[in-house]
């Protein structure tokens, strides 16, 4: 027998309710150690820790009180017995920082010559302290208490946060919300995608507020910017560094403007032909480095690692499947997307596969969380 329209809605109220509830810890439950590394560590070092641990980011420690942290943070790790202060998270670093830094010489990257070789070695072995705070990333560390509300770390990652740093044991418990100041013998990384994949599965506590289109929810962020399929790697990684972008689509150069293709173009109501990522770039290991950077971005996206660890690479029959959808497509499938295909973005088409716009993670975040605010202000 069909449910009364009153008791629906008193049901998808006690639903909310209780997810509203949970905390950052409920979203921690199966995220293992933090992964990271030494101020000391080289570039090579690191990426290969990005690869090993299949991440794009790493807080780097230092011993305590030979740093400044990113943004002034004071964010320490300490004996769990003693509380002696055993090292200091002074930054993040992704892999987008590690190629931007590489692709800032242009010499480099093309030459080929014995010169150009040495000078990428030479890079390989700079300690990954000395490009800190190169980008936004890297300025900013943050830390959440495990017993922060959802809608409180909702709010930070709307901001265009893309992960922060959780104590365990910390000696600061009954303190919520966000801090520069930390004092733990252990820590977990949450991230964007770690909150999208909780979301997933809490959908159904979620009710109608997934089953609204991305278009009715308002996250579709109508700002689209592009590469073309003429645009080489090290010139993509540049745009991505310099428009704080995680990823951009790649469209068909044009015929009738003229475009510099060293440069982001708008790709409103063009056709995305593929997606060039800094996710995808975590496959790449250093001894991959001289193969890929002079390709386009879009021979890179035909490549595959059969093996990332060694750096080996083959060409594939298609180009990996972008990913994509339609204003009405509904925020839950959305998600689903996202999650299965562990992207960071889905670009948005009209029904001729041309360009609309774009939803991102902040924009899921942000759609939920005013959602669920709106809800509260009714219960």
């Amino acid at each position: 027998m069909q449910q009364p329209k009153d008791e629906q809605e008193t049901t998808a109220a006690k639903s909310t309710l209780r997810f509203l509830e949970k905390t950052v810890k409920d979203v921690l439950v199966n995220k293992g150690r933090l992964a990271e590394v030494p101020y000391t560590a080289t570039l090579g070092d690191t990426m290969n820790a990005l690869v090993a641990n299949k991440v794009t980011a790493l807080p780097v420690d230092a011993p305590p009180g030979q740093w400044i942290g990113a943004g002034g943070s004071m964010i320490m790790e300490s004996d769990k017995q003693t509380g002696v202060v055993r090292k200091h998270y002074i930054g993040m670093v992704t892999m987008l920082d590690i190629l931007a830094y590489i692709a800032d010489d242009d010499n480099q990257m093309m030459g080929g010559d014995a010169g150009g070789d040495d000078n990428l070695e030479g890079k390989m072995t700079v300690p990954i302290s000395s490009i800190i705070g190169r980008s936004f990333e890297g300025l900013s560390l943050w830390t959440l208490n495990p017993n922060t509300s959802i809608l409180e770390c909702m709010e930070l990652f709307n901001k265009g946060i893309h992960r922060a740093l959780v104590p365990m044991d910390s000696q600061m418990e009954n303190i919520q919300g966000v801090e520069l100041v930390e004092s733990a013998s252990s820590y977990k990384m949450l991230t964007q995608m770690d909150l999208l994949k909780f979301l997933n599965d809490h959908a159904s506590e979620l009710g109608e507020i997934l089953s609204s289109s991305i278009k009715e929810i308002g996250c579709l962020n109508q700002s689209v910017f592009a590469i073309t399929d003429r645009t080489k790697v090290i010139d993509a990684i540049k745009c991505l560094k310099t428009a704080m972008l995680h990823a951009v689509p790649i469209v068909e150069s044009s015929n009738l403007i003229k475009e510099d293709d060293k440069q982001l173009v708008d790709g409103k109501g063009r056709k995305p032909i593929g997606t060039f990522s800094a996710t995808d770039l975590r496959g790449c290991h250093a001894s991959a480095l001289r193969t890929w950077l002079p390709l386009s971005a879009l021979e890179f996206t035909e490549l595959v690692s059969s093996s990332p660890l060694s750096g080996a690479w083959e060409r594939v029959s298609a180009p990996k499947e972008i990913v994509s959808c339609q204003p009405e497509l509904a925020l839950s499938e959305a998600i689903e997307k996202i999650v299965y295909n562990h992207v960071h973005r889905v670009w948005v088409v009209d029904q001729q596969g041309l360009l609309e716009g774009l939803v991102s993670l902040t924009d899921i975040v942000g759609a939920v969380r005013v959602s669920l605010l709106s809800k509260v202000d009714v219960m």
